[in-house]
C-alpha cells in the first residue's frame, strides 16, 4: 500500500474507496449486493486500503459505511483512527441562498450519526451556483466545526480555478480539492493543477477509470453495442463522445492493453497509476460495487509506468480535444447536456 500525507501530517492511502455506486438510484441494473459489499469493505480494511469517500447527497452510502463501522465496533477490534472518513456537504441548489449556520451544522451532525462517528476526517465542500452569494460564508462555517473538532479537514469538490482561489484568498484552510480526472477529462490541467500545486493543495481525482470504461471488456466493442450500466456511464458516454471519440477511445483501449500486458496487470489498473503519477494528485477514488476487484487494486502499486510509457499514452491523447472550460463548468452551465443529467436538488424534502 502506497500513501499519501499532506503537510499537515494527514495520510491516507493513494487509493480511496469510492462510495457513488452504492447511492440509491446509481445502478441501472437493479439493485446492487449489499452482502457481498460488505465483504468488500472487510476485505479493503485488511489490505489497507483504509479510507472512505462519500457524500451526504449519495443517497443511503453514509447509512451503508455506518453499518459497516458499527459492526467493526461490535467486533471490539476497532478504533476510529482505523478508518479515514471522506464526506461531502452539498447543499441544494435550491435551498443555497437559505444556507446558515445552524443548518451547516445539522447537516455534519446528520453525517455523523449516520456513520457512526464522533468526527469526519475530510468534508468536502461544493456550491452549485457560483451566482448565488454564501460561498465563502458557509465554508467558514465547516473551518468553525472544524474548530471545534468535529471536522478534521475542509477540503472542496468540484470546484473552478477561480472559485478554489476566493475561498483561500478568505483564509479558508483547504486541505485538498476532489476533482475529475482521466484520459477523457483533462480540464484540471488547463490551470486547476498548476494552482494546487502552488498552493499545496493536492488533487483527489474520481473518474480515473471513467465508470469502468477503461477495462479489456470495452476492447473491440462498438458504440452502439454499449448500453450504460450506471448513471456514471451515461454521463462519461458523453464526456469519451466530446474528447477522444469512439475510434480515439479504441484506440486508447489498444495501447493500455499492450503496457498493461507488459506488466502483468489489467488495463484498469494503467489507467489508475497514470493518473497517480501526475502533477499535483494525491490519490484517486476507485468505485465499490462488489469484492470480485478488490484483489486488482493491490496491484495498481505493483509497478510503476516509465517516461516512455506515459509518453505515448499522452502523445495518443494529446491529439484529441479536451473539454471545453474549467473542472466542473459544463455540468455547471444551464443548457448543458452534462448539467441535464446532474441531480441538484436531491435533500429537496428535508431542505424545503
Amino acid at each position: 500500500m502506497k500513501t499519501y500525507t499532506f503537510s499537515d501530517g494527514y495520510t491516507i492511502p493513494r487509493v480511496l474507496n469510492g462510495c457513488w455506486q452504492l447511492s440509491l438510484g446509481h445502478s441501472l441494473n437493479g439493485p446492487l449486493d449489499h452482502e457481498d459489499i460488505l465483504k468488500a469493505f472487510y476485505e479493503l480494511k485488511d489490505k489497507g486500503f483504509t479510507a472512505f469517500d462519500c457524500a451526504d447527497i449519495y443517497t443511503g452510502a453514509e447509512e451503508f459505511i455506518g453499518s459497516f463501522i458499527k459492526e467493526l465496533k461490535q467486533s471490539g477490534n476497532y478504533e476510529e483512527s482505523d478508518l479515514q472518513i471522506h464526506t461531502k456537504y452539498v447543499p441544494d441548489i435550491s435551498y443555497l441562498s437559505k444556507v446558515d449556520e445552524a443548518f451547516t451544522r445539522s447537516i455534519i451532525e446528520r453525517s455523523l450519526e449516520r456513520l457512526n462517528r464522533s468526527y469526519l476526517d475530510v468534508v468536502q465542500f461544493h456550491w452549485w451556483d457560483y451566482e448565488t452569494e454564501g460561498m465563502v460564508r458557509t465554508a467558514s462555517y465547516l473551518q468553525k466545526l472544524q474548530e471545534e473538532g468535529l471536522i478534521r479537514h475542509v477540503s472542496v469538490t468540484n470546484f473552478d480555478t477561480d472559485h478554489l482561489r476566493i475561498l483561500v484568498d478568505a483564509g479558508i484552510r483547504i486541505t485538498s480539492c476532489q476533482a475529475q480526472y482521466s484520459f477523457f477529462d483533462r480540464r484540471v490541467e488547463k490551470r486547476l493543477q498548476k494552482y494546487c500545486k502552488e498552493n499545496d493543495i493536492p488533487l483527489i481525482c474520481y473518474g480515473t477509470l471513467a465508470g469502468g470504461f477503461l477495462a479489456e471488456r470495452y476492447l473491440g466493442k462498438k458504440e452502439a453495442e454499449v448500453i450504460p450500466e450506471t448513471r456514471s456511464q451515461v454521463k462519461y458516454l458523453q464526456v469519451i463522445e466530446d474528447s477522444l471519440g469512439w475510434d480515439g477511445y479504441q484506440g486508447l483501449l489498444e495501447l493500455l492493453k499492450q503496457i498493461a500486458d507488459n506488466h502483468g496487470v489489467a488495463i484498469s489498473q494503467v489507467a489508475t497509476r497514470f493518473i497517480l503519477q501526475q502533477e499535483a494528485v494525491a490519490a484517486a477514488v476507485i468505485g465499490v460495487r462488489n469484492s470480485r476487484h478488490v484483489a486488482d487494486n493491490d496491484k495498481i502499486f505493483s509497478f510503476e509506468l516509465s517516461e516512455a510509457e506515459m509518453n505515448t499514452l499522452r502523445n495518443h491523447i494529446d491529439r484529441s480535444p479536451i473539454l471545453p472550460g474549467e473542472p466542473f463548468e459544463l455540468e455547471r452551465t444551464i443548457g448543458s447536456k452534462y448539467r441535464s443529467i446532474m441531480h441538484m436538488n436531491i435533500n429537496e424534502d428535508e431542505q424545503s
